[in-house]
């Protein structure tokens, strides 16, 4: 039953029979085939079809809940319970900007408290690592908050509210943001990220034509490349940020500034074990005063 849960899961997150098994690997006939044997050894409907579209009942959606468990609880079987920490690891998701500047000391502190347990750190964009969280396999994930609302079964703490400045070299001259924009090549953050979908509308929405020279997803590389004298870019102030690099200055954007919002995912149903739970807390100590777990 293990192999129709995942697949359950799959069928969940994509939407369709068909994607869900380009996915895991499966004909749409397969995924279709196992989500009927799951059907009939639960008894209960688990999808309702509107055209190629399947979506959880009810009782469907309670079972993808209980699935999530089983699988979390999958996963550890064969693993040492002689001690905590042989058998705990903590699986964190985490955009670029985080893991440089908030992950190394909260990973250290993390340590010196559970010197035997493991962490993982991944790299991704906000919508994979949300969806990873989503399915299980990361237990939490520090991401850029996405422009839609958030599955049911997540739970948001927020971290940090990042406004935007337009970044230009110090050998630009000029103050009026728009001209600048207008004048100078736009160096863009990668519209597949949630934040380049936040430059992207607030050019559209302020009518700001730019003269796009390259399209970057790594923050860093952003600046360095406005330091070399590129061209200029709309990029997060990040909150751990003392001063911009040499070379760079920023210019506030007024009555126009727009933010992107960083916080912790995770599931609000899954089972945390005290040492991911400590991980999730030292996070939140970020953040203003709070008990989300």
């Amino acid at each position: 039953m293990i192999r129709e849960l995942k697949t359950l899961v799959a069928v969940a997150q994509q939407g369709t029979f068909a994607a869900a098994g380009q996915t895991i690997g499966l004909t749409q006939a397969a995924v279709s085939a196992q989500m009927k044997r799951l059907e009939e050894s639960l008894g209960v409907t688990l999808f309702e079809r509107h055209g190629r579209t399947a979506v959880l009942t009810q009782r469907g959606r309670e079972t993808l809940q209980q699935a999530h468990t089983l699988l979390a609880l999958y996963s550890t079987l064969g693993a040492s319970t002689s001690g905590q920490g042989l058998s705990t690891r903590v699986n964190i998701g985490a955009i670029a900007s985080i893991q440089r500047t908030l992950l190394p000391d909260i990973l250290a502190r993390f340590h010196r408290q559970f010197p035997e347990c493991r962490s993982r750190v991944i790299p991704g964009l906000s919508m994979d690592l949300m969806n990873q969280v989503d399915a299980g396999k990361l237990d939490m994930a520090v991401i850029i908050r996405p422009p839609f609302s958030l599955h049911s079964d997540l739970r948001w703490t927020p971290l940090a509210h990042e406004p935007f400045r337009l970044i230009a070299s110090r050998k630009v001259e000029g103050e009026q943001w728009r001209e600048l924009l207008a004048t100078h090549p736009f160096v863009r953050y990668d519209r597949a990220s949630f934040g380049g979908r936040q430059v992207d509308r607030f050019l559209r929405e302020n009518h700001c034509h730019v003269q796009e020279v390259c399209e970057v997803d790594e923050l860093d590389a952003i600046v360095q490349l406005v330091a070399n004298g590129v061209g200029v870019a709309l990029v997060p102030q990040p909150q751990a940020l003392k001063r911009w690099p040499k070379g760079v200055r920023a210019i506030d954007l007024g009555e126009y500034t727009f933010h992107r919002d960083i916080g912790l995912v995770h599931r609000v149903n899954s089972h945390l074990s005290e040492p991911t739970r400590a991980f999730a807390q030292l996070i939140c100590a970020t953040a203003p005063p709070s008990d989300p777990f």
